[in-house]
């Protein structure tokens, strides 16, 4: 009889494969601008330019960003079991939480409901602003897309992100006027599916980092 070869707990682990989103970045669109559908390049994974339309939202705490998923079940139970018989998802609902530290046109935009381009948009950097409080606010849709760099063993850039199509403001804190801290604007974002590309959240990863690590 032949005695098994020990089993190895160790195969499988890489530490190449553990990431972080070292930078991040979040831009904004209103609604109307088209819809990004292939951020890379194709021959090498390089980072492809933000179409035009995209407004940074530019520094951010150090918090990052956050991505909830409410899920939410609905069980049927039984007499004769201690667990749930059938379990299917009753909702699961996506949201980004951000808090934006500068204070430019696009974070006003979001967080007072203002379109980012257009009739109603704040104007240019250094000109004077001025917005009322509506009485009826319009929060619009929008879409968001959100950007994360890691880089590779080789030093190869790593690129997470995450495009929300439709999305909508569903939060927001205080924001604070003191000595001791920056202005912030945190703002909750749902994703909710579009109905042209059939998906509330669109994700991809790629970079040459990343396809380095298929040799």
């Amino acid at each position: 009889m032949t005695t098994p070869p020990p089993v190895s707990l160790e195969s499988g682990l890489h530490t190449e494969y553990i990431r972080k989103q070292l930078v991040q970045a979040v831009f904004a669109a209103d609604y109307a601008t088209s819809a990004i559908t292939e951020p890379f390049s194709v021959d090498d994974g390089s980072l492809a330019a933000i179409p035009a339309g995209y407004v940074p939202i530019g520094y951010t705490t150090d918090d990052g960003v956050t991505f909830t998923s409410d899920l939410s079940m609905s069980d049927v139970t039984s007499s004769q079991s201690v667990e749930p018989t059938r379990s299917d998802v009753e909702s699961d609902v996506l949201s980004a939480q951000f808090s934006p530290q500068e204070t430019n046109a696009a974070t006003l935009a979001l967080y007072e409901g203002l379109p980012l381009a257009g009739d109603g948009a704040l104007p240019a950097m250094g000109t004077a602003w001025q917005w009322d409080r509506a009485a009826i606010p319009a929060n619009p849709f929008r879409r968001l897309l959100f950007v994360g760099l890691d880089y590779g063993d080789d030093g190869g850039e790593i690129y997470v992100i995450k495009f929300f199509p439709r999305a909508r403001l569903t939060s927001k804190d205080d924001e604070q006027w003191a000595r001791s801290t920056e202005t912030q604007r945190p703002v909750t974002f749902n994703a909710y599916r579009d109905s042209v590309l059939g998906t509330s959240c669109r994700n991809w990863v790629d970079g040459p980092g990343w396809r380095a690590l298929g040799a």
